[in-house]
């Protein structure tokens, strides 16, 4: 008998009903997929029941992995290592549809960490995600809102995102003290560049530093006090970060670049 680790952050899914609905948002048919964080296989056996081409499991849990190993043998090919420390873009030649029941307490930096680490050639076309969520709100926001922040910048730079549907506590096991969310994520074609796309994290992070505090103190943190590319951008500098939509980061983002040479 496998017990979840409070340590890992893991709740195993065991809604059948869930399971059926995250494996029909897409067809899986001749597909390859990545699943991380697979657990003792129910998500992984729906996958297979649809005839993907090849399935790779991301396992940090050495119990789970093994158990993986076991439980569906040549199927799949397992990697036990910590997501966190893999290098996406040398998982596959081919693109991967990724699933993910994500722990809750790095959640955020694997989401973070793919959307700075894609490369010229986009290593997944599609991710189906599982957050917290409270977490998948705020990646979901409109400015002007109290969930609006560094995390809904970020994830929309790179990536249209939709959301699924909520999963209750029910449906894990252990189940979690919090609602769960289902979000669709896939990468757009337009978006604006940046030399280091660093700088998008470094400007948004400055900002919402004091997201209840007007924006004066850290645009002259990033601008030395140049009010000419507030006037140019055209943004008051007595909002707060929240007022501030997507695209003013962004433009904000490419004068910091050009400040910097």
């Amino acid at each position: 008998m496998i017990k979840a680790k409070k340590s890992l952050g893991q709740n195993f899914l065991i809604d059948q009903n869930v399971i059926n609905k995250i494996v029909n948002i897409l067809e899986l048919k001749d597909r390859n997929i990545l699943e991380v964080g697979p657990g003792t296989g129910n998500l992984t056996e729906a996958i297979l029941k649809k005839k993907p081409k090849k399935v790779i499991v991301i396992e940090k849990d050495n119990n789970l992995a093994e158990l993986m190993k076991n439980k569906f043998k040549e199927r799949i090919k397992v990697i036990n290592q910590d997501i966190l420390k893999t290098n996406e873009n040398s998982l596959s030649n081919q693109i991967l549809t990724v699933f993910g029941n994500l722990p809750y307490n790095i959640s955020t930096e694997i989401l973070i960490n793919w959307i700075l680490n894609i490369k010229e050639r986009i290593w997944f076309d599609f991710l189906i995600l599982m957050f917290q969520k409270e977490v998948a709100d705020r990646i979901v926001s409109n400015f002007d809102s109290k969930s609006y922040g560094r995390l809904t910048i970020m994830a929309n730079w790179r990536l249209k995102i939709k959301k699924i549907c909520d999963v209750k506590p029910v449906s894990f096991q252990p189940r979690p003290k919090i609602e769960s969310s289902i979000l669709f994520f896939q990468p757009k074609k337009n978006f604006i560049s940046f030399k280091n796309p660093k700088n998008l994290e470094k400007v948004t992070r400055i900002f919402f530093m004091h997201r209840r505090k007007m924006i004066k103190k850290p645009y002259y943190q990033l601008f030395n006090k140049d009010n000419s590319i507030a006037s140019k951008i055209g943004i008051k500098l007595n909002l707060r970060p929240q007022n501030l939509n997507f695209e003013t980061y962004f433009e904000l983002t490419k004068e910091y670049e050009s400040l910097r040479g």
